[in-house]
């Protein structure tokens, strides 16, 4: 069985490691596990994840209070705190374009090594990167991201692992989930192996190596 207590799961994640989180704004990342992240005072965290959530919204929580070196993200602008720490070269950030971003963390979860991408040759972004020439085309090669723990969020677990979002939350939950060397799956509902509807689950267990109760969302959303 893989369910277990928060500070179990608590005990893979410290200081200095690549923590890769679901969530797009903060919708679908993982609130209990990052309040706990925070609480334990956890820092020199490399980030990997779509954005950097708000101040004190999703992983923006661990941004502004400064627990992140580096952010690997598709965009930061939902976070001033992100920005001003970015000015301050305080954190390092590393962007992406949204689809090359999530194509990275597809490619580093079922073992590829990178991808090809065409955007950017003649520019900055192309600069120092390797660059390859398929049927006639010239490609950037984009290195897989992995890290070295995996967070999401899911509406249901089963004790196996097998995972099932909800809606808009699933975003981009199952390429995190399969891209951490070790994955915490936090769960809105855990059941017995067995219970999920197998033509909901979008996770397999083979993916996840613990699973945690939520004790849902504790922040207030800003179109509220």
């Amino acid at each position: 069985m893989k369910v277990c207590s928060i500070e179990e799961a608590l005990s893979h994640i410290h200081d200095g490691i690549t923590l890769m989180y679901g969530g797009f704004g903060g919708i679908g990342s993982p609130p209990t596990l990052i309040d706990a992240i925070l609480e334990k005072g956890v820092k020199d965290l490399v980030l990997i994840g779509n954005d950097a959530g708000f101040p004190d919204i999703g992983i923006g929580r661990l941004v502004s209070n400064g627990r992140a070196r580096k952010l690997i993200v598709s965009h930061i602008g939902s976070n001033p705190s992100a920005g001003q720490q970015m000015s301050d070269r305080k954190i390092e950030v590393e962007f992406y374009p949204q689809g090359t971003l999530a194509e990275k963390i597809r490619a580093g979860g079922v073992g590829l090594g990178g991808i090809l991408v065409d955007i950017g040759i003649d520019s900055m972004v192309g600069e120092g990167k390797e660059q390859v020439w398929v049927d006639g085309k010239q490609y950037l090669i984009e290195p897989a991201l992995t890290a070295d723990v995996s967070i999401v969020l899911v509406k249901q677990a089963d004790t196996f692992g097998n995972l099932v979002y909800n809606k808009s939350a699933r975003n981009t939950n199952p390429l995190v989930a399969m891209a951490g060397n070790f994955t915490i799956a936090e769960a809105e509902e855990i059941v017995d192996l067995g219970e999920l509807d197998p033509d909901m689950i979008i996770t397999p267990g083979v993916f996840v190596d613990k699973v945690v109760p939520s004790e849902g969302v504790n922040w207030k959303w800003v179109w509220e």
